[in-house]
């Protein structure tokens, strides 16, 4: 088989299964997102694709340089992109660039342990650092008899009830006694309930 294309296959099968340990094996398990999974990994080999081929043409420096720039002005007009899943798209841009590198001198070694290292150090931060990642709701409690401490265990019991889900933790707020209600704060895990927040947010 050609040189090219043996090269080309095996940087696209690494690069493609470093999108998918990522985005589905990392990003997934943690958010249950899927539309983000597909864009990480097509804009990923898009990307790979692109840039491998073009890595064997002379381009002028103004030239790539304005290819890139397009890559830098793109942005998602129907639907606002979150920190998080920008870090993920360009976790998944850079990853393929590297990949698509054959003017560097990069051999085998050298991607699988570039690779490696990305999997690794996102793994570490998604899986183990950030194993629980809380998130707020603010509320107006109208039952403020259990907003006294010795009747905390009692208030947690009752906004778990009535909301739903295990609450980590709750900061009572502002109190109202002419309308009879407190402003509670709580804090729960977003891994478990995700895009939970706008539906209790006041």
């Amino acid at each position: 088989m050609d040189l090219f294309i043996t090269d080309l296959i095996f940087r696209l099968f690494l690069n493609l299964i470093t999108l998918v340990i990522i985005s589905w094996g990392f990003y997934f398990s943690s958010t249950k997102r899927k539309e983000y999974v597909f864009t990480f990994v097509i804009i990923g080999v898009t990307v790979f694709v692109l840039c491998y081929m073009l890595s064997n043409i002379n381009l002028e420096l103004g030239i790539a340089l304005g290819l890139f720039a397009v890559f830098g002005i793109l942005r998602y007009r129907t639907h606002t992109v979150q920190i998080r899943e920008m870090t993920y798209l360009i976790l998944s841009i850079t990853i393929s660039l590297i990949n698509s590198m054959i003017v560097m001198g990069y051999d085998a070694l050298n991607l699988l342990a570039v690779n490696g290292a990305v999997v690794i150090i996102a793994g570490a931060v998604e899986l183990v650092w950030f194993r629980i990642m809380p998130g707020t709701i603010t509320i107006r409690y109208e039952n403020i008899d259990l907003i006294r401490p010795e009747r905390r265990e009692e208030l947690k019991a009752d906004l778990e009830k009535r909301i739903g889900i295990e609450v980590m933790d709750f900061q009572i707020g502002s109190i109202n006694f002419l309308r009879d209600t407190a402003r509670i704060e709580i804090l729960y895990d977003t891994r478990k309930y995700p895009g939970y927040i706008s539906d209790y947010q006041e």
